[in-house]
């Protein structure tokens, strides 16, 4: 599997409630089910009019196959070359 970033336009997404959110993560969970387990997702971050996604797939027609199904649109899709943190830093003393 490989790990994606996801851009999602969504005007006023940030602006959403508990409940709108909590609706929109059911909708992608149904999407998902339907998917598994070729497509995974972890998580999302809401920053104001978008959201970035992260997701686990074979490829990048499973993620527009969960934008078709949840209604939810992938405006760009990038698959992630590697991770860095600051513990990443450590590995440069060895």
């Amino acid at each position: 599997m490989k790990r994606y970033l996801i851009e999602r336009e969504m005007p006023g997404v940030g602006g959403k409630t508990a409940a709108e959110i909590c609706h929109a993560a059911e909708v992608s969970n149904q999407a998902i089910a339907q998917l598994a387990p070729r497509v995974q997702w972890q998580h999302s971050y809401v920053a104001g009019d978008r959201t970035f996604c992260i997701y686990l797939a074979e490829d990048p027609d499973g993620v527009r196959e969960h934008a078709r199904l949840s209604g939810f649109p992938a405006n760009r899709i990038v698959e992630i070359g590697s991770i860095i943190d600051p513990t990443t830093a450590a590995g440069a003393a060895a």
